[in-house]
């Protein structure tokens, strides 16, 4: 133990002393160069290192940028994933709470008022609505939108996946709050708790169309009562206030929550809706509709074309300096 310790002790003294010569050989005129030098040398490693890192020939500014982003986009995806049992069950309330309404107030007014055949179309297109709305809102949240297989190797893909390392067959992308890859993706509804994808696509715009046709049908059947309602409702301002039982009042203002709720959500939803129509009418999925934007923006700018049809995993792109077809495969 003593001969240890004296050798460590001696080793200290011996670069003490090193240390020493070297800062007294140091104050001439070459230690400002000597130092420039080695701080130079430090800084290019440094920024090797850096680069050996963080560096490599995909990252551009928006690599950048998601990186940058990437908390606040996981609160985003985290948030939506929680909220869309909520939303379903918001859904299935207001949904609910318009059948209600429907079936106190507007079909006894209709039966009792309106002759035998058109009380009778009434009933029959009011209730097969409702079907058509229950079904495809059931398929559209419990059909899987489908997922590329991941024990088969002979699967054409047209690129990987960043998330799931897995090939990715055409038309397929990651969906950030489902955490996983979907064939054929259009987005991500909150509104389903479900993403829309090959499989549930025609589920997902049937209750579209028919919810903005039983709303347009509900409003345009309660209008007369609408206005009525609300006429009796402003009349409780007045001075004295005329008589209206509990259960009168009660149904006026009943009257007027499902006109406003159906005129509103028709208006919305048909022009998401409509919008959605017009994609299927191009082949074109939301995702895929960004795509080609940003690509016919690109190609503009370079004087090449634009693109005029898209199809699995290709575009069909016009070149108008020599009016010729160009095929040319896009990843995401």
């Amino acid at each position: 133990m003593g001969s240890a310790w004296r050798w460590q002790l001696s080793r200290s003294m011996r670069l003490v002393l090193r240390w020493c010569r070297q800062q007294r050989g140091g104050r001439g005129g070459g230690s400002r160069t000597q130092i420039s030098s080695r701080l130079l040398e430090l800084w290019s490693y440094s920024k090797l290192l850096l680069h050996s890192l963080c560096y490599n020939s995909l990252a551009d500014s928006d690599t950048l940028l998601d990186c940058v982003f990437e908390p606040i986009i996981w609160i985003v995806d985290s948030l939506t994933r929680w909220f869309g049992v909520a939303f379903v069950c918001l859904v299935v309330l207001l949904t609910s709470s318009v059948v209600i309404i429907v079936y106190l107030f507007v079909i006894p007014t209709i039966i009792s008022t309106y002759p035998v055949h058109w009380a009778a179309w009434h009933l029959s297109c009011g209730h097969w609505l409702l079907l058509m709305i229950t079904f495809h809102y059931y398929k559209a949240t419990t059909t899987s939108p489908g997922h590329p297989p991941k024990n088969k190797l002979n699967t054409p893909s047209v690129s990987i996946c960043k998330k799931c390392v897995t090939p990715k067959p055409p038309r397929t992308h990651h969906c950030s709050i489902c955490n996983v890859c979907v064939l054929k993706m259009d987005h991500h509804c909150p509104w389903l708790n479900n993403c829309v994808g090959h499989f549930n696509h025609r589920y997902f715009f049937s209750f579209c169309l028919y919810m903005t046709l039983g709303c347009i049908y509900c409003s345009i059947s309660s209008w007369e009562m609408f206005l009525e309602a609300y006429n009796a409702v402003e009349s409780y301002n007045q001075t004295p206030p005329p008589d209206h039982s509990f259960g009168g009042s009660t149904a006026h203002k009943c009257i007027i929550f499902l006109w406003v709720l159906t005129s509103s959500v028709s208006v919305a939803l048909g022009g998401l809706t409509l919008w959605h129509a017009r994609l299927i009418n191009r082949g074109e999925t939301s995702v895929e509709r960004h795509i080609n934007r940003k690509e016919t923006k690109r190609l503009r700018e370079r004087g090449k074309g634009q693109i005029v049809f898209v199809f699995p995993g290709l575009h069909l792109v016009w070149l108008p300096s020599n009016i010729c077809i160009h095929f040319f495969r896009w990843h995401d």
